[in-house]
């Protein structure tokens, strides 16, 4: 470890290159926020962009503003300034519903497709630790189509090479786990399920705006996203679907609603699908929602991934640097990947305890969470995260730990 002191962080700090970025967020004086990997923190725009829709576009132009303030368009618009982000081309992103309903078009979709290539497949692959909602979906999705799907789960990324068989239709993983932070390395994956006939769909939630993507060099098939963690974009932003261009006349789901029709104010009595990405949508969109996520995406045209990561990797190596050599002794077990090319932007210890250490951690101002068994999560946001932070959240911790100041017999919130 190379430093070794408060003031070699505040010196880091110094030097960064990002560190300006962390004025366009309006964050609360005395609080470390390391949980932007579950909701990322205010831009100061927003507070006047959501006044500027409710009170002028809404206020003022009313039913008008679908044309005149560019409503109708949002959800592509907004899109086109995500897909950098991801590795995506012009038209093949829509910022719309939410990632579960996302996750259930483009997995109706895959697996439609997969149907009339070959019947025979018949079988979801995902991981046992992949973010619930995703499996309940696939649940879902197998039980009402009734015709034969199942879900198989892995419990360790050792074990999806021999999970892809001639049965497999679609492989669906989340490309940065939400527990561990571990990263699978998206192409090889997508390489090896497309040479075993299975097509690959991707779940970004932690890796849009934390690590970089690129979806069409790793050749995936379709993949989902939040823009609510890391892009910043306001508590149950929308989400964001990406279909490749190469698969966009092919799709298609059930939640065929107006928005996605050809002409949705020719009010015809039987559906026709859009063009292009269009066919992504649903219903009528949230426009105040939306209109927030712009905010977090401008910020990102500010810097590059590229810098965004070197910040990350040098921001939990610290925080995992400091946190084994100040806080040994105590029960603590890593569980995030060492190697960068295996690590999202978090850092995941467990402690038998660890929803009481988290509270009071929350308590004394550092803001991670926790999930189960036994997780406390700590999530590194480049955009606004110091190195200072870093110490000062591992100098809590240690004094948390050496003192037993938190109370295990404390009843837990409905939101951890």
């Amino acid at each position: 470890m190379t430093t070794t002191t408060r003031e070699d962080c505040l010196a880091r700090d110094r030097a960064d290159p990002l560190a300006p970025l962390r004025d366009a967020f309006d964050l609360p004086e005395g609080v470390i926020y390391l949980d932007g990997n579950s909701l990322g923190a205010r831009p100061r725009a927003a507070l006047e962009r959501a006044a500027a829709v409710v009170a002028r576009e809404w206020g003022q132009d009313l039913i008008r503003s679908w044309n005149t303030a560019g409503w109708f368009e949002m959800p592509a618009r907004l899109g086109d300034r995500l897909a950098p982000l991801v590795g995506a081309r012009q038209g093949e992103v829509v910022v719309t519903d939410t990632t579960s309903l996302n996750l259930f078009k483009v997995l109706a979709s895959a697996l439609a497709m997969q149907e009339r290539a070959d019947p025979q497949r018949r079988v979801i692959v995902t991981e046992r630790s992949n973010f619930p909602t995703d499996i309940y979906m696939a649940e879902g999705l197998a039980a009402w189509l009734d015709r034969g799907y199942r879900l198989l789960l892995v419990d360790s990324p050792d074990e999806l090479p021999a999970a892809i068989g001639a049965d497999c239709a679609v492989l669906m993983l989340t490309h940065v786990n939400y527990r561990t932070g571990y990263q699978h390395d998206m192409a090889a994956l997508t390489r090896l399920a497309h040479e075993r006939g299975t097509l690959a769909v991707w779940d970004l939630a932690h890796s849009a705006g934390a690590v970089p993507v690129d979806l069409h060099a790793a050749n995936a098939d379709f993949a989902v996203g939040c823009t609510y963690k890391y892009l910043n974009g306001g508590p149950g932003a929308p989400a964001f679907a990406w279909v490749p261009q190469r698969h966009q006349a092919a799709f298609s789901h059930p939640l065929s609603g107006w928005w996605s029709h050809a002409s949705p104010f020719a009010m015809a009595p039987s559906f026709a699908p859009g063009q292009g990405i269009r066919r992504a949508l649903c219903g009528t969109q949230p426009v105040v929602s939306l209109a927030l996520v712009e905010c977090g995406l401008e910020i990102f045209e500010r810097t590059s991934m590229e810098a965004l990561r070197a910040k990350s990797l040098a921001l939990t190596d610290l925080f995992i640097d400091l946190v084994e050599a100040r806080c040994a002794g105590h029960p603590l077990e890593l569980v995030t990947p060492r190697a960068h090319d295996r690590r999202g932007s978090q850092v995941s210890f467990t402690h038998p305890h660890g929803y009481a250490v988290m509270q009071s951690l929350i308590a004394r101002g550092v803001i991670g969470d926790y999930r189960e068994p036994r997780i406390m999560r700590f999530g590194f946001t480049p955009l606004y995260t110091r190195f200072a932070d870093v110490w000062d959240a591992v100098a809590i911790l240690k004094d948390i730990l050496d003192r037993e100041d938190y109370d295990i017999t404390a009843a837990r919130g409905a939101v951890t």
